[in-house]
């Protein structure tokens, strides 16, 4: 090749080099002119994000305290109501014990009740329930014999048939 051309084509290389460099060279200026616009915005942005995350940790430090207290206040009342809960059930237990026990007293006293009562009404009948129907069947027999003696004959058919029925 012969030097003219080779000296074109090294020219148009060069040319073509620093067209891209120049390019390169606005490109970054954009990039910087950007990354200055950006920081900007985070330079008024970080403040307001700075008070933000304090007002946060600070919010986030008092939750936290009001939730032991709450956690605390549970704990107590929880505890307060287990030791209630435990005495309820020990009168509850107390209560059904002595209700057990009177009850087998009422049980015991209405044996006792009924065992007077029956033996009362067995003395009843043996002093003067049977000597009445003793008596009273003694004066039935007197009576009958007595009828027997002032009648003299035998009863009819008819009448020792309606006696027997009525003793049927």
């Amino acid at each position: 090749m012969n030097q003219d051309a080779l000296l074109t084509i090294m020219t148009v290389a060069l040319v073509l080099s620093a067209v891209a460099m120049v390019s390169v060279a606005v490109m970054m200026f954009g990039v910087w002119k950007s990354v200055r616009a950006v920081q900007e915005r985070v330079n008024v942005f970080l403040p307001r994000a700075e008070t933000f995350i304090d007002t946060t940790q600070a919010s986030l430090t008092e939750q936290q305290a009001q939730i032991k207290q709450v956690a605390s206040h549970a704990m107590v009342v929880i505890d307060t109501t287990q030791r209630q809960l435990n005495r309820v059930d020990e009168a509850f237990t107390e209560a059904s014990q002595r209700a057990k026990v009177q009850l087998d007293r009422l049980e015991l006293v209405l044996d006792d009740t009924v065992s007077r009562v029956h033996n009362t009404v067995v003395q009843l009948n043996n002093s003067v329930v049977r000597p009445v129907k003793e008596i009273n069947a003694l004066g039935t027999g007197v009576r009958a014999a007595v009828q027997t003696f002032i009648r003299g004959q035998r009863p009819s058919v008819a009448q020792a048939t309606s006696d027997e029925e009525m003793f049927i």
